[in-house]
C-alpha cells in the first residue's frame, strides 16, 4: 500500500474509497459461509469452543505473518517499532482479533450464517455513538438517532415471529455474542485508527492480527482444542481465510486512518447484504423470509440514516481531546 502524502491522496479518493470498503465487505462477508464450513470440514462441534478458538487463531496468525511478509517486501518498518508501540498494538491484537473472535467464532457456531451476518451489522451503530464521543465532526444529531432506532428495529425484526415476539430461538450464546462482538470491534477499530496516525497501518495491522491469533490458538490448545482432518480443502479454506483478513484489515485501517470514521463504516451495510446472500448460496440458507428480508431493509436503511453527510466535512477526524 502506498504511503506518505501519496497514500493520503490515494485513500481518500472518493472512487477509490467506495471500491476499496466494497472489496473489505465483500471479503468480510464471504467469512460467515466460510467458518462455517470450515467447522463442516474439521469436524468442530458448536458446543467445541477450545477447537474454534484453534482455528481462529491459526486463521489470524497465518494472516499476519503474509501481512509481515509483504510489508517486509514493501521495504515497511517492520521492526521499527519501539517498546511503547508494541505494548500498544498487542492491546490492539487482544481486543480488536482475540476477544472479539472469542465472542465471533462462539456465536457464529450458534447461530446462522444470516442472522449473524445482519446481527453483527450493529457495529455501524456502535461506531456512531462512539464517534459522538471522540470526534467534534461526528456528533450524535437527531438523523443519527433515527437511523440507530431504525437499524436497531432491523436486529429485532430478525427474531420476530409472524405473532410479533420474540423468536425463541435467540439466545445469548448465538446472537447476543455476535452483537457483543461488533461492539468490541468497533471500540478497537476507533482506537486502531489513532494508533495508525503513528504506526504505519500496514505494519499495526499485521502484528495485531499475528499477536491476537497467537493468544487463540494458546487459549484454545490449553482448553483441549485441537483440529482434526486438515486436508487439502481445510487447508486451502484457512489459506483463503487468512488472505481475505489479511487484506481486508489492512485496507480498512488504512481507510480509517485517512478518513472520518462515518464515511468508511457507510459500507458496512455491504457485509449483511454480501454475508446473507454467500450464505444463501454456499450454505443453502434460507434468505427470502419475511424476518430477514425486513430486517435487511431496516439495517440498511439505519446505516443510511446514520453515515449520510448533508454537509461536507473535513476528511480527517479531530480528537476531542
Amino acid at each position: 500500500m502506498l504511503s506518505g502524502a501519496s497514500g493520503a491522496a490515494f485513500f481518500t479518493r472518493r472512487r477509490n474509497v467506495v471500491l476499496l470498503a466494497t472489496l473489505c465487505c465483500l471479503l468480510w462477508g464471504s467469512a460467515y459461509p466460510a467458518i462455517k464450513s470450515g467447522y463442516a470440514l474439521l469436524s468442530i462441534g458448536r458446543d467445541d469452543t477450545a477447537s474454534q478458538l484453534v482455528f481462529a487463531g491459526y486463521r489470524f496468525v497465518l494472516a499476519g505473518l503474509l501481512l509481515l511478509g509483504m510489508a517486509r517486501a514493501m521495504g515497511r518498518p517492520v521492526l521499527a517499532l519501539s517498546r511503547g508501540d508494541l505494548g500498544r498494538i498487542t492491546l490492539l491484537g487482544l481486543t480488536q482479533t482475540s476477544l472479539q473472535y472469542v465472542f465471533f467464532y462462539v456465536g457464529l457456531a450458534h447461530t446462522t450464517g444470516v442472522r449473524a451476518s445482519i446481527l453483527n451489522a450493529t457495529g455501524t451503530f456502535f461506531s456512531v455513538l462512539l464517534a459522538h464521543f471522540i470526534y467534534h465532526n461526528d456528533r450524535l444529531d437527531r438523523r443519527k438517532t433515527l437511523g440507530c432506532l431504525v437499524g436497531f428495529a432491523g436486529v429485532m425484526a430478525v427474531n420476530l415471529r409472524s405473532g410479533q415476539e420474540l423468536d425463541a430461538a435467540f439466545t445469548w450464546l448465538g446472537d447476543g455474542f455476535i452483537v457483543i462482538a461488533a461492539f468490541v470491534l468497533s471500540a478497537a477499530s476507533i482506537y486502531g485508527k489513532r494508533l495508525s496516525q503513528q504506526i504505519d497501518a500496514m505494519v499495526m495491522t499485521a502484528y495485531q492480527l499475528a499477536i491476537g491469533g497467537l493468544a487463540l490458538s494458546l487459549a484454545g490448545h490449553a482448553t483441549g482444542g485441537a483440529l482434526q482432518g486438515m486436508g487439502v480443502a481445510a487447508s486451502s479454506l484457512l489459506l483463503y481465510m487468512a488472505i481475505l483478513s489479511a487484506v481486508a484489515f489492512a485496507l480498512w485501517a488504512a481507510l480509517l486512518k485517512h478518513n472520518r470514521v462515518g464515511m468508511v463504516s457507510v459500507f458496512n451495510f455491504l457485509v449483511p447484504v454480501f454475508g446473507a446472500l454467500l450464505s444463501a448460496l454456499f450454505l443453502g440458507e434460507q434468505i427470502l423470509a419475511w424476518r430477514n428480508a425486513v430486517a435487511l431493509l431496516l439495517v440498511c436503511g439505519g446505516i443510511w440514516l446514520v453515515t449520510s453527510d448533508r454537509q461536507p466535512a473535513p476528511s480527517a477526524a479531530t480528537p476531542a481531546g
